[in-house]
C-alpha cells in the first residue's frame, strides 16, 4: 500500500476537506482527489462523501481511518530504527557481567538521554561484521591478537586495562592469602572451559601461559557461569581467572574467594571498536564519557600482551 496515498487519506479526514489536506501536503486538490479514487479503487469501497461542507467518511472510511493512521506511526517507526541520531546506540559488550556491561551501565547512568540497544556477540570477527554492516555502533573488544589486523575502516581506542583475580573455592591451597603472585600461581591448575581457540581472548590467555609458566586447562564444557562456579567451589584442586569488575553472584555456602594477583598484575586490555564513518552522535558522546571515566593504563606492575593495543 503506498504511504503517500494513505497519508492524504489520513490528512484529508482529518481536514474535512480535499483543499485543506492539499494545503498541508503542498499538493494541488487534483492531486488529492487523485490518490483518494486511487485508493478506493484499490479497496473496493467508498471512503469519502462529498457535502456542501466538504468530505465526510463513510462507514468503510471509519473503519479505515485508524487502521492508517497505524499504518503512518509504524513507519514512522520503522524509518526512525535506523536514522542516525534517532535511532538507538547499539553497542556489543561480550557478555551481560562482563567489564564492558559495567562500563555501559555506568554511561547510561550518565547519559539517561542516550537510547541504548545492548547486543553481545562472540567474537572479534563477529563484532567487525557487525560494524561494518552497521548492525551494531560500537564493540569493546581486545585489540591486537596476532593474525587478526583490523579492517581500514574500523577505529579503535584501549579504554580500560582490567586486573586479573584468582578466584578458588574455600579448601584450596590459596583460599586464605590476602593477594597471590604469578610466580606462586606455577604448578596450579587454573580452569577456563570458557576459553574458545581462535578468539582474541584465547590469545591474551596463550601469552600469558607463554610468559609465567602457567597451567590452564579449557577442558570441558562450557556450562555458562554458574557450572563454573559449582565446580571452583567444590574441587580444591582447581582455580580460574576472572576479572577484577566481573560481577558474578554465587550462593553463600560456596564460599569463594577473589583473589588479586600481582608482581606483576595481568591486566586484559579492552578497546572500543566502532566504524570510521559511523556519525551517530551518542557515539561521540560515548567515546568522550570512556575518555573522561577510565583510566589505569599503562601503570607499573601490570602485564598485558605485546599486541594490546597502545593507549
Amino acid at each position: 500500500m503506498d504511504l503517500d496515498t494513505v497519508r492524504t487519506f489520513v490528512a484529508a479526514a482529518e481536514a474535512g476537506q480535499f483543499q485543506e489536506a492539499a494545503a498541508q501536503l503542498a499538493i494541488t486538490q487534483q492531486a488529492v482527489s487523485k490518490r483518494i479514487a486511487g485508493l478506493e479503487r484499490d479497496l473496493g469501497v467508498r471512503l469519502f462523501t462529498r457535502t456542501p461542507r466538504g468530505a465526510e467518511l463513510t462507514i468503510d472510511g471509519q473503519a479505515f481511518w485508524p487502521h492508517a493512521r497505524e499504518l503512518l506511526r509504524v513507519a514512522e517507526r520503522a524509518v526512525a530504527s535506523v536514522r542516525t541520531g534517532r535511532r538507538a546506540l547499539r553497542v556489543d559488550v561480550i557478555a551481560s557481567r562482563a567489564a564492558s556491561s559495567v562500563l555501559m551501565r555506568g554511561f547510561h547512568r550518565a547519559h539517561p538521554e542516550v537510547d541504548l540497544d545492548v547486543v553481545m556477540l562472540f567474537s572479534i570477527d563477529a563484532a567487525v561484521a557487525a560494524i561494518r554492516s552497521g548492525e551494531i555502533d560500537a564493540s569493546f573488544r581486545a585489540v591486537g591478537a596476532p593474525g587478526r589486523p583490523l579492517p581500514e575502516d574500523i577505529e579503535s581506542v584501549r579504554v580500560l586495562d582490567e586486573p586479573l583475580q584468582l578466584l578458588t573455592g574455600p579448601r584450596h591451597a590459596l583460599a586464605g592469602v590476602r593477594s597471590v603472585s604469578v610466580a606462586e600461581l606455577a604448578g596450579h591448575r587454573i580452569w577456563m572451559p570458557g576459553i574458545v581457540p581462535g578468539t582474541e581472548w584465547a590469545a591474551y590467555y596463550d601469552d600469558l601461559v607463554a610468559e609465567f609458566g602457567l597451567t590452564i586447562e579449557a577442558t570441558g564444557p562450557n556450562f555458562g557461569s554458574d557450572a563454573l562456579l559449582d565446580t571452583i567451589a567444590d574441587t580444591p584442586a582447581l582455580a580460574t581467572f576472572m576479572g577484577e569488575d566481573t560481577r558474578l553472584v554465587w550462593p553463600a555456602g560456596h564460599g569463594l574467594r577473589r583473589i588479586p594477583v600481582t608482581d606483576p598484575t595481568p591486566v586484559y586490555p579492552h578497546s572500543l571498536l566502532w566504524h570510521r564513518d559511523n556519525p551517530h552522535p551518542a557515539l561521540a558522546v560515548l567515546r568522550s564519557h570512556l575518555a573522561t571515566t577510565t583510566g589505569g593504563h599503562d601503570m607499573a606492575g601490570t602485564w598485558r600482551p605485546d599486541w594490546a593495543e597502545p593507549r
